[in-house]
């Protein structure tokens, strides 16, 4: 089922979808599944798994110099259909452009539709080690070029030629960005570029993160200024602990509101900041909610825990409402 059905077909009420975060080589996958298992309570409407370019090195190995993958994460497509399997949960892989050839990515992708899954979010990925992006030779260096790939095997257009091809039929997902992508050089040009992407056949727009509301009220009124008219889902997440204060607009390129902050730097124990947070996201998403979004995303990086309390206090009385088809 499309996510644009599930949006449609919604009956008026706000949907909640969560993100988790593949575990790095190595470790185990159990976290992941504890998280889901707590949340799967309030029925979210879909899972999206987030997927990371390889970080690879060049190291000697008997005198030669040998490209290795040094660190990698679980793979996102696997964890996917283990979803669907277990919990009867809809996933949403994200399809990424870092350190995927266009083959490559058409090899996933049809296996993915083989297994059924019907919704993606495209992205451009972002390189390991902070490194500027640079596409592999034959791979894509824009989202909107990963867009136009997997709209056109929805037409049946592949890399090479086939006769009679199976359509794919893939619901496309792209991120926007309410405070303009950090490599974008204005908003404007970023907002452009968004707009491209559903041209190019985008169906719906999941946001990065914000934390005033304000901020994703006005991207919806200029995305739709420009004729943007795929739905736009929020994306959230809770501020639990001081130190994410610094960690959270250093890694993801957002603002944090200063009276927020300064509210939580006035607070001496983790309890009190954890629940000042907790507080402040469940307020972002009762105005949400009032204002009538299609659905809220939370951004859980694999934790439970705080987004459970979140949901509790926002959603508790609706929890196993989503409707079904």
């Amino acid at each position: 089922m499309h996510l644009t059905e599930y949006l449609k077909h919604r009956g008026g009420k706000t949907l909640i979808s969560i993100e988790i975060v593949p575990p790095q080589k190595g470790k185990s996958i159990d976290q992941i599944f504890r998280a889901v298992e707590d949340l799967i309570q309030f029925d979210p409407a879909f899972v999206s798994v987030t997927s990371h370019a390889h970080e690879r090195v060049i190291q000697r190995v008997d005198g030669k110099k040998v490209l290795r993958v040094k660190r990698k994460r679980l793979d996102t497509n696997a964890i996917c259909l283990e979803l669907a399997a277990r919990y009867g949960i809809e996933p949403i892989p994200h399809i990424i452009c870092a350190g995927f050839t266009r083959d490559e990515t058409e090899d996933a992708l049809y296996t993915l539709n083989f297994h059924e899954i019907d919704n993606l979010l495209a992205l451009r990925g972002d390189p390991p080690n902070n490194q500027k992006y640079k596409p592999r030779s034959h791979g894509h260096g824009y989202a909107s070029d990963l867009v136009q790939q997997i709209a056109d095997l929805n037409k049946g257009i592949y890399l090479d030629p086939i006769d009679n091809p199976l359509k794919t039929n893939f619901c496309i997902g792209v991120a926007g960005y309410p405070e303009k992508h950090p490599e974008a050089s204005d908003f404007k040009t970023d907002l452009r570029h968004l707009k491209k992407k559903v041209d190019e056949g985008a169906d719906y727009i999941l946001t990065q993160m914000f934390f005033d509301n304000s901020i994703y009220y006005r991207f919806l009124e200029k995305a739709k200024r420009i004729g943007i008219t795929a739905p736009i889902i929020p994306g959230v997440k809770p501020i639990y602990s001081l130190k994410q204060l610094t960690s959270v607009p250093n890694t993801f390129r957002v603002s944090i509101p200063e009276e927020f902050k300064e509210e939580m730097l006035r607070y001496e124990t983790r309890e009190d900041v954890r629940k000042l947070g907790i507080e402040h996201t469940v307020r972002q998403c009762e105005d949400l909610i009032r204002n009538g979004v299609p659905c809220i995303h939370f951004y859980t990086m694999s934790r439970a825990d705080p987004t459970t309390e979140i949901l509790k206090q926002t959603f508790g009385a609706r929890a196993g409402r989503r409707i079904r088809f």
